[in-house]
């Protein structure tokens, strides 16, 4: 049996399944599908670490890099802990994922802060994701036995804010991804490791809008700049999932109980782009994507086989809404949109918070078609905890 062939295989259909939720475009390299269209997706290791696993983000269609920060600020913009209100505080995320196609993919996540001071705040968190028990087999159908593929992130964060209105946050993460499950004594087949890093902004200003008090606010992030990762000797190396994310939000208080936030948010991988090949495996359109990780970053923005317009396709949109009465109940919504030819993942969300004394109870919900994808009626639940009096940021 052919395992640094099967590995690469079962990796590659893993990542587009996790990462773009419709599973008919798991295609390495671009194609014409059965129903005519041409889909042409980007292929990373370690997908998971572009699930959004805070259950306030996920209500909001996946947007938040501007909205004001919690305990799972660094899960999506780690300078937002630098405004924090708390001196410390935690939290617990979990995530049945795929649930529409199998019944034990979940996603958990643990996260916490520390303020040193009014300016500098330290946070960590551990994302693990299960892919559940796997049966493997042989190319003869003969059983294997029972893996269980499992994978993690560490982080360790820091933030900095300049005054009332910038900071500035980064993380350090170690990647551990494990989809061989120890199954295979011979070697050929191993676990993946890497580093990345997190750089993130954000800025935020008071003025008025329509008559009220609002707060105007911008982030940025470029997440998992770091090392490649092999799963064998001698095979091919897979990019982390680079990921830019650029975004905007506005928060307006209507009075002393009712407040609104509208948030829009840009994503964009920043690596490279699958080529076309020819039937012998020449390039015929694009560009050769085994080059090093700057080249891999800088040369996303001009890599796409189909121009400019392909370009703009791999822009993902999320826009969300939040609703507070008395900073107590909250309700939630929002939209993702990817394009067809990027992983057609398209869907409605919605939630609930609720915040009461020191804790927060968060839940997000799903909407899409589950003969279409298989993200439909994902649940999200998250749990927060604030300790200690607020802290004034100078």
């Amino acid at each position: 049996m052919n395992f640094k062939y099967i590995s690469k295989l079962a990796f590659s259909a893993l990542s587009l399944a996790l990462v773009f939720g419709k599973t008919n475009a798991q295609v390495v390299a671009g194609n014409t599908l059965t129903n005519g269209s041409e889909s042409n997706n980007i292929v990373t290791a370690v997908p998971f670490l572009l699930i959004t696993p805070d259950a306030r983000a996920g209500a909001m269609g996946d947007a938040g890099v501007a909205v004001a920060g919690d305990v799972n600020s660094a899960s999506i913009n780690a300078s937002k802990l630098a405004f924090l209100d708390q001196p410390y505080g935690f939290a617990v995320s979990y995530s049945p994922w795929l649930k529409s196609l199998v019944p034990d993919i979940n996603l958990a996540y643990l996260s916490g802060f520390y303020k040193l001071d009014d300016r500098n705040t330290i946070g960590a968190s551990l994302r693990y994701f299960s892919l559940g028990s796997i049966q493997l087999t042989d190319i003869n159908q003969q059983e294997l036995g029972i893996a269980n593929p499992n994978e993690l992130a560490f982080d360790v964060s820091f933030a900095r804010n300049f005054g009332e209105e910038f900071s500035l946050g980064t993380s350090l993460r170690y990647i551990y991804s494990n989809l061989a499950s120890g199954q295979f004594a011979s070697g050929q087949v191993r676990a993946g490791n890497a580093v990345s890093v997190d750089v993130s902004g954000l800025y935020k200003t008071e003025s008025d809008l329509f008559g009220k008090p609002a707060i105007f606010s911008a982030g940025a992030n470029i997440s998992n700049i770091g090392t490649k990762m092999s799963y064998s000797d001698g095979s091919q190396n897979f990019f982390l999932p680079t990921n830019l994310k650029l975004g905007g939000a506005s928060t307006i208080l209507l009075d002393d109980y009712n407040t609104f936030t509208f948030a829009l948010d840009f994503n964009k991988l920043l690596v490279p782009t699958q080529p076309i090949y020819d039937a012998n495996n020449n390039i015929v359109s694009g560009r050769d994507p085994n080059r090093s990780v700057p080249a891999g970053i800088f040369g996303s923005f001009s890599d796409a086989p189909g121009g400019l317009s392909e370009e703009l396709k791999e822009i993902g949109i999320s826009t969300g809404v939040e609703y507070w009465y008395n900073q107590q109940f909250a309700i939630r919504a929002g939209y993702n949109y990817q394009s067809p030819m990027k992983g057609d993942s398209r869907y409605f969300t919605m939630g609930l918070g609720l915040k009461y004394n020191v804790f927060n109870i968060d839940f997000s919900y799903l909407m899409a078609n589950a003969q279409t994808s298989p993200l439909a009626n994902t649940l999200r639940f998250g749990l927060l905890f604030n300790f200690g009096g607020s802290k004034t940021v100078k």
